[in-house]
């Protein structure tokens, strides 16, 4: 088998936030010039998984996730917490969980795992 991640696609209700947020937190840019409702954001140097984001007015739980992964999580978390993420409330960690959840300006939970 062949297939491969081309992209994930997040669903979020503020596009222009979303882009400022996740092209900060990755360091990614525009693939090209959004779309209204849609947006491609790539790694600024190098190869990497693109991030879809998706205009929607649902107010349903979303149904997609991102895990990330660093060798320096503390210092990750501090800077996701700087720029608007939040922790999530109430989560029920696992014993030695090496993730943690937050959540990002539109609401969206992602995990930050320890490599």
């Amino acid at each position: 088998m062949d297939l491969k991640i081309l992209s994930i696609v997040w669903g979020v209700r503020n596009l222009e936030r979303a882009i400022t947020f996740w092209s900060e937190a990755l360091n990614y840019r525009l693939k090209r010039d959004p779309d209204p409702d849609f947006a491609i954001l790539v790694p600024v140097s190098g190869e990497g998984i693109q991030l879809s984001l998706k205009l929607t007015a649902s107010e349903e739980p979303k149904r997609h996730h991102i895990d990330l992964i660093t060798d320096n999580q503390e210092e990750e978390i501090q800077r996701l917490l700087s720029m608007g993420a939040t922790k999530m409330e109430g989560w029920n960690y696992e014993h030695e969980a090496d993730y943690v959840v937050l959540v990002d300006t539109e609401g969206n939970s992602f995990c930050v795992v320890q490599a």
